[in-house]
C-alpha cells in the first residue's frame, strides 16, 4: 500500500533524475476541453494520439481519461498504449501530474506539488481545477508508489534539473503572484532543494514572449546533458522574444551549474513567429472563468518543448521553415538518439507542447 510521506525526498535520499536518464514509462492526459481545444478536441485527440504512438515505439505509454472519453480514446489511441481512467480538468500532465524522484538502490517515489491551473483566481487558466490536483496521487497509487506532498504550488513544466544538483526555472512564473504570494524567492528555493534535493537553483528571469504560463523554463531553454543546453533563439532584434533570450543567453553564460561547470549553450531558432487564425478560434467554446484566445494573438512556439524518451527525442515542428534546421541541430548535438519531429501546432494552440503533455516515470 503507498503512503503519504511525512519527511522530503532531500531528508530520505531521493532526488529528481534529468529526463535524458532511463525511463520506465510516459504519462499522459486525454484533451477534450472545448475551451482549450478547438472543435470538440478532434484535431488535438488526433495530435496527441501521434505524439503516444511516436513515443510508444521507445517506452511504454499510459493516457489518463475522463471516463466519457475511454471508448474513444482506446478506439484512437495503439493497441499498445495503456489507457486509464484518470479524471482531469485538462490535459496538461506534466503541469499536474507527479515529479518522480530515485535513490541510489533504484526506489521511485513520486512528489504532489499544489495545482492552481497557472494562477488560480489572479491569473489562472480556468477554473475550478480540483480534478487536476487530484492526478498526482492517482498516478502515484495507481503505479503503488510512496507519495511526497509539497506545499508549494508548482507545474512541472516550471523546473528543468540535470540530476546532477542543477535547477533551471524563471523568476517570471515561480514568482508569480497568483502562485505562491506568501513566499519569499529564498523560501521557494529551499523547497525545490528538499523536493528535488539539488544543490544549486539557477533562477532565469522571463520565460517564452506571450507565454500563458507566465513563462515556464521548458520552453525557454532545456539540459540536452549536464553542463549543455539548448536556447529558444530568434535572431530579429525587433522581436520581442530576442531580448529574453539574449537575456537567458547573458546569465547562464555567467553561471555555473552544481558542480562548477561552465555552460555549453546552443541556439535553436525559433518558429515563426506564429499568430491565432481567425478559423482556429472560432472553433473554440467561449467559457467564463477562461483564458479567451483571439484571432492575431501570438504563439508561444518553441522547439525547445520537446521530449526525451528512451534513446529518442520527440520535437514539435509546425510547417514552418525553422523545423528542418531545428531537427538536424538536435540531432547533431543527440546523436545517440532517434530525433523525430510530431506536428505540435494543435498542441499549441491549447497553449503548450509535446513537453507540457508527457511526464517521465524513471526506471529507477
Amino acid at each position: 500500500m503507498p503512503h503519504t510521506l511525512s519527511s522530503t525526498p532531500c531528508a530520505d535520499g531521493f532526488f529528481m533524475p534529468a529526463e535524458f536518464a532511463p525511463h520506465k514509462q510516459t504519462w499522459m492526459l486525454w484533451p477534450q476541453r472545448p475551451d482549450t481545444w478547438r472543435l470538440g478536441a478532434k484535431p488535438a485527440q488526433k495530435a496527441f494520439a501521434t505524439v503516444a504512438a511516436a513515443i510508444a515505439r521507445f517506452e511504454p505509454v499510459t493516457v489518463g481519461v475522463n471516463h466519457d472519453q475511454y471508448a474513444n480514446a482506446r478506439a484512437l489511441l495503439p493497441p499498445q498504449v495503456r489507457v486509464v481512467e484518470i479524471s482531469n480538468n485538462d490535459a496538461w500532465m506534466r503541469d499536474c501530474g507527479p515529479t518522480f524522484v530515485v535513490n541510489g538502490r533504484g526506489q521511485v517515489r513520486g512528489v504532489d506539488w499544489r495545482f492552481n491551473a497557472w494562477g488560480g483566481l489572479y491569473n489562472g487558466l480556468y477554473f475550478p481545477w480540483d480534478l487536476d490536483e487530484a492526478v498526482a496521487q492517482k498516478v502515484l497509487e495507481i503505479e503503488g508508489l510512496d507519495r511526497y506532498k509539497a506545499p508549494l504550488v508548482l507545474e512541472g513544466g516550471s523546473i528543468h534539473v540535470d540530476g546532477q544538483g542543477t535547477c533551471l526555472t524563471t523568476a517570471e512564473c515561480l514568482l508569480s503572484p497568483g502562485r505562491n504570494p506568501d513566499l519569499t524567492q529564498e523560501q521557494i528555493e529551499a523547497y525545490l532543494r528538499d523536493y528535488l534535493n539539488v544543490q544549486k537553483v539557477l533562477w532565469l528571469p522571463r520565460g517564452v514572449y506571450a507565454d500563458e504560463t507566465s513563462g515556464h523554463v521548458d520552453n525557454l531553454v532545456c539540459f540536452l546533458r549536464p553542463g549543455e543546453l539548448a536556447l529558444t533563439w530568434t535572431d530579429d532584434r525587433t522581436d520581442p522574444q530576442y531580448e529574453r533570450s539574449l537575456e537567458a543567453y547573458e546569465y547562464l553564460r555567467a553561471q555555473t551549474d552544481a558542480r562548477g561547470r561552465r555552460f555549453t549553450i546552443h541556439k535553436i531558432h525559433q518558429p515563426g513567429p506564429l499568430y491565432l487564425t481567425a478559423e482556429e478560434t472560432e472553433g473554440l467554446d467561449q467559457v467564463e472563468n477562461s483564458l479567451p484566445r483571439r484571432a492575431g494573438d501570438r504563439l508561444a512556439a518553441s522547439y525547445i518543448n520537446f521530449y526525451f524518451c528512451n534513446r529518442a527525442a520527440i520535437v514539435p515542428t509546425f510547417n514552418d521553415p525553422h523545423d528542418a534546421q531545428a531537427l538536424a541541430v538536435l540531432q547533431r548535438l543527440l546523436p545517440d538518439r532517434q530525433v523525430i519531429g510530431v506536428p505540435g501546432r494543435e498542441i499549441l494552440l491549447g497553449g503548450g507542447n509535446i513537453h507540457c503533455i508527457t511526464q517521465q516515470q524513471p526506471l529507477g
